[in-house]
């Protein structure tokens, strides 16, 4: 086993050496017109913005619908970017039957394990296109890599990337970065022991394996050395991805979001409290119980009656599986039950909106008196970050302690048990009660340490360390 400790600060990367990317999605989308034409749109997030330093760059990644299908088919493309028409049903076998619906309930311990998983025929003919994905990858960025070149593989839907490539390509400095937490060995073994193999073979292919917190980083150890016997050759590092302050800070005062700001005050109410969060509809996020949490505390605590709103930002996700589609529905109806409950002709105790708007999102960061975080697993949890950066007033956290940001982020937030209903409810009432000193203190605190590794730093601290490790293989 090698382990490391992770720099502070962070050089920056030398432009002469060739830097590729490899993910699922890239950093950008075409849409087909009816008329034929395609339009695209660019996005943004930390590597994006981490690429932006470097020079010499390519980001390999796949075509996700049919506008990015036609686009390859065509030609048409963007400088640095090389999109992959993988065969759809192969995709869709490898993304959402093995990446989605299985390595991800894997690792964010989703299964209700009387009745699921069930690892049988199906799965093995979908774990096969997980592999001819994965390859299609591996092949790519052999073709495309110069020699000595640094290679950034990305997430669990190419976890077997690495080591595919570390066959073709051995000269090539390989690094895999997981933004997922990673299962604890007896979680993790739920999976047929071949396949936890060859996953963690796939990963262990890659020169540097990194992770947003050392539970996570840790856990991948235990994994690698209850199952295999050690990590091998491979360097494990840690590093917390933050929040881009600056980006966030200037977007959040544009007209757009000061006109979502009017509207989501005039939905609230003359002088009252908020609690706010802004997910998507994803299972591990845990929005049914935080809602559970404040029924329990407009029952609890009457007081806070007509005197606080829910804004919460339940944004649809994975509704191509019916799982999302159920709970995103759940969502929906148990808000309106809490409506018709407690709801007033001038008091709406919660406002939930489904429709995606980052513009949105930003006015209630900014309107945010407390922002509850209560994910019952998550890599990092950006929003946790995010908020106590542009709230205008500060506000109070309420951070689960099974989110990655709970390891630089707990000492000043107030942290809950995600199962714990009636305690999250306690924790909302101690935000909704804290003294401005002290939450605008918290604030201060909480977004120093959440703009500790922004975006560009991040990518390029893991560059740099991938560059620097002359271990020989």
């Amino acid at each position: 086993m090698v382990s490391e400790h992770t720099p502070s600060t962070t050089s920056s990367a030398s432009p002469a050496s060739q830097v590729l990317v490899a993910s699922n999605r890239g950093p950008v989308s075409y849409t087909l017109g009816e008329d034929g034409t395609l339009d695209a749109k660019r996005g943004g997030g930390g590597l994006v913005s981490g690429l932006s330093a470097v020079d010499d760059k390519l980001w390999v990644c796949a075509a996700l619908g049919d506008g990015d299908r036609e686009a390859v088919r065509r030609g048409v493309g963007e400088p640095g970017v090389r999109m992959l028409d993988i065969d759809a049903e192969v995709h869709a076998d490898a993304y959402n039957g093995i990446a989605n619906s299985v390595l991800w309930f894997v690792h964010h311990m989703l299964y209700q394990t009387p009745v699921e998983p069930v690892f049988d025929a199906e799965f093995r003919r979908q774990w096969a296109a997980y592999e001819t994905y994965n390859r299609a990858f591996a092949r790519a960025l052999a073709e495309e890599a110069e020699p000595g070149a640094s290679v950034l593989v990305q997430d669990y839907h190419l976890a077997l990337a690495p080591g595919m490539l570390r066959e073709l390509r051995p000269d090539l400095r390989i690094g895999h970065f997981s933004h997922t937490p990673w299962a604890p060995v007896d979680y993790f073994r739920l999976l047929p022991d071949d396949i936890a193999e060859q996953l963690l073979h796939g990963i262990l292919g890659a020169d540097r394996a990194a992770f947003l917190t050392r539970r996570w980083a840790d856990a991948f150890i235990g994994c690698c050395t209850e199952i295999l016997g050690g990590t091998g050759r491979t360097r494990i590092g840690v590093h917390g991805l933050g929040a881009d302050a600056d980006f966030l800070r200037e977007r959040a005062h544009e007209p757009d979001v000061d006109e979502r700001m009017a509207a989501l005050r005039e939905q609230v109410g003359e002088g009252r409290k908020t609690i706010v969060r802004v997910d998507r509809t994803e299972l591990s996020k845990n929005i049914v119980r935080g809602l559970h949490a404040y029924r329990a505390l407009l029952e609890a605590r009457p007081e806070w009656r007509e005197r606080v709103v829910h804004i919460a930002f339940a944004y649809p996700s994975r509704q191509d599986l019916a799982v999302y589609r159920d709970y995103t529905a759940a969502v929906q109806s148990l808000a309106t039950e809490i409506n018709g409950q407690y709801g007033t002709e001038s008091w709406t105790p919660v406002v939930l909106h489904v429709k995606d708007d980052f513009a949105r999102s930003l006015a209630a960061y900014r309107l945010a008196d407390v922002a509850l975080v209560n994910p019952i697993r998550d890599g990092m949890n950006l929003v946790a970050k995010e908020v106590p950066v542009v709230s205008d007033q500060g506000c109070a956290l309420v951070l689960s302690r099974e989110a990655g940001a709970y390891e630089e982020l707990g000492e000043d937030a107030i942290v809950v048990n995600p199962y714990d209903v009636t305690g999250t409810a306690d924790a909302l009432h101690e935000a909704l009660t804290m003294s401005g000193d002290e939450r605008s203190g918290r604030t201060k605190r909480l977004a120093e340490a959440a703009t500790a590794l922004p975006p560009q730093a991040w990518f390029l601290e893991q560059l740099e360390a991938l560059r620097q490790d002359e271990l020989p293989r």
